[in-house]
């Protein structure tokens, strides 16, 4: 059900037209995607203007242009497939001259001692420059998110600007309502979404604890909570400063390069999609896929507890920034 993988599989970046990686791929209007010159070659020769994969008909043939985003990553697929292409040839290569050269032990067995990949080197630079391209673009994606007080625990201080959040000292005298949490120590955002894209990011810098994600809205919030995504809930967290950890059934050790100072959040409703991002360093952390929304999803917000002031910095959520 979850993966940390990138935002589109290799079997999407495929026209189903061709079979092949797309080329100039164009969506039409019920969301497929396919070669602009497959699918004009497609239409040319069919009496019916319709997809070839769900067959709804268009009364009229659609205006077609070429999905930019696909593109760039359709692009970059090839980029990388002609690179391993070429390891793997250097790679032959390499053998034949290692079993031609090397010097017999004195058990007569060949020694090979493989040279650094420089091919590897540029797969790793296209796969860091696909997540830089998708960052940008779920970026586009990014909401006004605000925090909810009246789903706030009470030790919960929230700013004036619903902007930021962090854990008190003092249990503040709040009316037990429906909608807040007496038990864990997070907040829902006012903002809540049941369909399309949306994208918020939360500065996390200085804490030794958080949660983050989204939550439907049926949720428990009275009691000891479960968070995973069975309980409706999609999220990361982190733990004595630098445990991380995806919420999934069971939980998911998470091993990042680098501790991440800011995070994002990206959901998809339709495709059942939630992706966490270390956004200062362009990188995947986690991806629940195959979700199924039903419901209003919410971001959530766990500043947890401040630890005798070691865990005091608040979350902050960041203005939004439709990045070019």
């Amino acid at each position: 059900m979850s993966a940390a993988s990138c935002l589109l599989t290799e079997d999407q970046l495929l026209c189903s037209i061709c079979l092949d990686v797309f080329t100039d791929p164009v969506t039409i209007p019920c969301g497929h995607n396919f070669c602009q010159t497959c699918i004009t070659q497609h239409w040319n020769v069919h009496v019916q203007t319709q997809c070839p994969n769900c067959k709804e008909v268009f009364n009229t043939r659609p205006e077609l242009r070429v999905n930019t985003f696909i593109s760039e990553i359709s692009e970059l697929k090839k980029r990388s497939t002609e690179v391993e292409q070429l390891s793997r040839s250097e790679d032959h290569l390499q053998s034949f001259r290692t079993l031609n050269t090397a010097t017999p032990t004195k058990n007569w067995t060949r020694v090979r001692v493989s040279p650094p990949s420089y091919e590897g080197t540029v797969r790793r630079a296209l796969n860091q420059l696909l997540t830089e391209v998708e960052l940008k673009r779920v970026q586009q994606s990014a909401v006004d998110a605000t925090l909810d007080p009246d789903t706030a625990h009470p030790y919960l201080m929230l700013s004036d600007d619903g902007k930021q959040v962090k854990t008190g000292d003092v249990k503040k005298n709040l009316p037990d309502n429906p909608e807040r949490f007496d038990s864990c120590t997070c907040v829902l955002a006012k903002q809540s979404f049941s369909s399309g894209r949306f994208y918020y990011e939360v500065q996390v810098e200085g804490k030794t604890k958080w949660d983050l994600g989204v939550a439907r809205e049926s949720i428990n919030r009275k009691g000891t909570i479960t968070p995973t995504p069975q309980e409706g809930y999609w999220m990361i967290c982190l733990r004595n400063e630098n445990e991380y950890e995806a919420c999934d059934d069971p939980s998911v050790r998470l091993s990042l390069k680098s501790r991440p100072q800011k995070v994002g959040v990206f959901v998809d409703y339709e495709e059942g999609l939630v992706s966490f991002y270390d956004v200062d360093a362009a990188a995947l952390i986690y991806s629940f896929t195959g979700c199924c929304f039903t419901e209003k999803l919410y971001p959530f917000f766990g500043p947890c507890l401040n630890h005798g002031g070691k865990n005091s910095a608040p979350l902050i959520i960041s203005p939004v920034n439709h990045t070019e």
